[in-house]
């Protein structure tokens, strides 16, 4: 059928027409549903909230029954929500988000109190759609009277929570940084033991739950802790830090807890772990007791020991002196031994090398070398070798004699109490038994008077000063164990003031007090001496030899070495004696004359070192062991020659 020009306008027209009112009824309808659609919720409260079952008066509140599971919400500011509260009342809160303080309560009143009826809820026929609206809009404005006081309590929340930050703020650097920093700091450390000890602790718990699973049978579980023990114990093998600590620490930690965690839950039983653990403290406490006497045992040892180049030099000095001719044998200067004008040491040792540094350290630390003499005694053993070292190694202008103990004749038994002590049986006991310093009874003070060098002559000599040098007015005593650091000259222009011994005390409060090393319970010590009279020390001594022999101090020395027999006294040792011998005959140096303590105390005031006239490494650190305290050793390695060729052949390493 065919179409002319104005059908098809007409049609386009008509067509046009349909589907703009097509579109605006759909828009209609669409802002309709919208708008239903928000208020239905609402609609369902006011309808179900007065809305009763069975017969009854209509009520203005809600049931409780709704509103205890219907909350109203708002907009993003808040949530509201609508509790009923005893009988008559209704509650309305509202909550800020994020806010845990603005929390506004509002109590209304009921209107009327609702008759419940049998039946379904149904609306009244006198309630009308315009009380609805009414309730609506009662609403609204209970919702803004809240909103303006909730603006009142924001407000003050907002101004509380800001002090709060401000504060939290402050503490920013005190405690948060503290804290990082104490992390940081513990896990930047290469030698943190946290994981270690960590571990430790578990192999702890675990070994006391193992006795308590084979006290209840929990043969299982006994073989789960069985294992990771083992592991851990692997795992943590000899690793004194955690970057020792091997790969699988980590795993054996988590599976330890696990197996911990399900043993607490089975088999913790507080009296029994609480007797695990005193008997576990117990038992790691005699460890340790046995330990320190083992190692005090070690130590005294190693003290008695030495070195294997100590050792060396004074075999292959010893064989190249007896090459010598017997005219080459002989040191110079002879005729300055008895000048009593002179200076004259006195050094009474067994070590070569010790020897050396304390001569060369006091001959290149004087204003005039050629004033000082120094007499050495040694035993028969290292007398070659004394002698030799000083032929080839001459002190300057200094002069050097070296005698043999040995041939002293008229230090005898009969003589010396000490040489006739050293020879009894009960002596020979006390001191030379075979493991007898190892016994559990023996304790660590008693393992340090077990030395034989207590009793050696060597070190009793010093006793016998005026019978060995008889022509002598005046020496200065000095120990191998010292650095002299400055000229020692002024110590000749010291008045004693009658006084035989010149020393340095070293008593510093209730400490190197005579009680310390006398036995006061005894009446002869009670009756003759002061238990507070201060101490001194040896190593450094000047000593007046005139007033010594009026005085017969060595005969006085015999007297109390005779009543000591017995070790009833004192210990052992020369200083217990020596306090005795010269009590009340002693001249207190200054002590900038003698620093001791480098053998045992790390912590001396370098001052005081670099002061002192003489540094003593009295203790059982001496500096040519290895056991030195290694920031001393300097002080007595720069007077050795590591170059010289018989320490090069001994192989000494400064």
């Amino acid at each position: 059928m065919a179409l002319n020009k104005g059908s098809v306008s007409d049609l386009a027209k008509h067509e046009d027409e349909g589907v703009n009112g097509g579109a605006g009824r759909y828009r209609f309808f669409l802002a309709l549903l919208v708008l239903l659609s928000a208020l239905a919720p609402l609609l369902f409260v006011v309808v179900s909230g007065f809305c009763t079952t069975g017969e009854g008066v209509a009520s203005n509140s809600p049931s409780k029954g709704v509103l205890d599971d219907i909350a109203a919400r708002t907009n993003n500011t808040g949530t509201i929500n609508i509790k009923s509260k005893e009988k008559n009342n209704l509650i309305l809160t509202w909550k800020l988000v994020g806010v845990d303080a603005a929390v506004v309560a509002i109590s209304l009143p009921s209107q009327t109190a609702v008759a419940p009826r049998s039946g379904t809820h149904q609306m009244e026929g006198n309630y009308s759609l315009g009380a609805a609206r009414r309730i609506v809009r009662e609403e609204r404005y209970e919702n803004q009277l809240v909103e303006m006081e909730m603006v009142q309590q924001d407000d003050d929340t907002i101004v509380k929570l800001e002090n709060a930050n401000m504060q939290a703020s402050e503490l920013v650097n005190s405690s948060i940084l503290e804290k990082y920093s104490t992390w940081k700091k513990e896990n930047g450390n290469k030698n943190r033991v946290s994981t270690i000890r960590l571990m430790r602790d578990q192999i702890i718990m675990a070994r006391i739950y193992l006795s308590v699973s084979k006290k209840k049978m929990k043969q299982g579980l006994r073989q789960q802790l069985l294992v990771c023990l083992k592991r851990s114990r692997r795992a943590l093998g000899e690793a004194n830090v955690d970057a020792e600590l091997h790969s699988s620490a980590r795993k054996r930690i988590k599976e330890m807890a696990a197996v911990l965690s399900k043993a607490r839950d089975e088999l913790f039983d507080c009296e029994f772990v609480t007797r695990k653990l005193r008997a576990m403290l117990l038992t790691e406490e005699e460890k340790i007791r046995r330990l320190k006497r083992q190692n005090t045992f070690l130590t005294q040892l190693g003290v008695k020991g030495i070195p294997g180049g100590i050792r060396c030099l004074s075999l292959r000095l010893t064989v190249d002196y007896y090459l010598l001719p017997p005219e080459k044998r002989e040191l110079p200067k002879s005729e300055n031994l008895e000048n009593p004008k002179l200076h004259h040491y006195a050094l009474f040792t067994d070590n070569v090398l010790a020897a050396a540094v304390v001569v060369n350290s006091t001959v290149m630390n004087a204003k005039d070398s050629s004033k000082h003499v120094f007499h050495l005694v040694t035993d028969d053993l290292n007398y070659g070798a004394m002698k030799m070292w000083f032929l080839l190694n001459p002190p300057e202008e200094a002069t050097i004699h070296v005698e043999n103990l040995d041939e002293l004749k008229w230090l005898n038994s009969s003589y010396c109490p000490v040489l006739r002590q050293l020879k009894s049986a009960a002596m020979r006991e006390y001191y030379f038994k075979a493991g007898r310093s190892t016994t559990g009874s023996s304790s660590a003070s008693s393992l340090k008077y077990r030395n034989p060098k207590y009793l050696s002559m060597l070190n009793h000599l010093r006793f016998y000063l005026p019978q060995i040098y008889p022509k002598l007015d005046k020496i200065l005593f000095l120990d191998d164990d010292i650095v002299v650091q400055k000229d020692l000259t002024g110590l000749w222009l010291v008045d004693l003031e009658a006084k035989v011994n010149g020393a340095v005390e070293t008593c510093v409060d209730n400490f190197h007090r005579f009680d310390k090393y006398l036995n006061f319970s005894n009446p002869h010590i009670a009756r003759e001496f002061d238990p507070n009279a201060c101490g001194w020390a040896y190593g450094m001594n000047i000593f007046d030899l005139k007033e010594w022999k009026k005085k017969d101090l060595t005969g006085l020395y015999h007297i109390w070495q005779n009543l000591n027999e017995e070790r009833l006294l004192w210990k052992l040792g020369t200083l217990p004696p020596g306090l005795m011998t010269f009590y009340g005959l002693t001249y207190s140096l200054e002590k900038y004359w003698h620093v001791l303590g480098l053998g045992y105390n790390p912590n001396i005031n370098p001052s005081d070192i670099e002061n002192a006239a003489v540094i003593h490494y009295n203790g059982n650190r001496k500096p040519w062991m290895e056991m030195a305290i290694t920031k001393y050793r300097p002080y007595w390695t720069k007077y050795i020659d590591y170059d010289h060729p018989y320490l090069s052949h001994c192989h000494f390493i400064k």
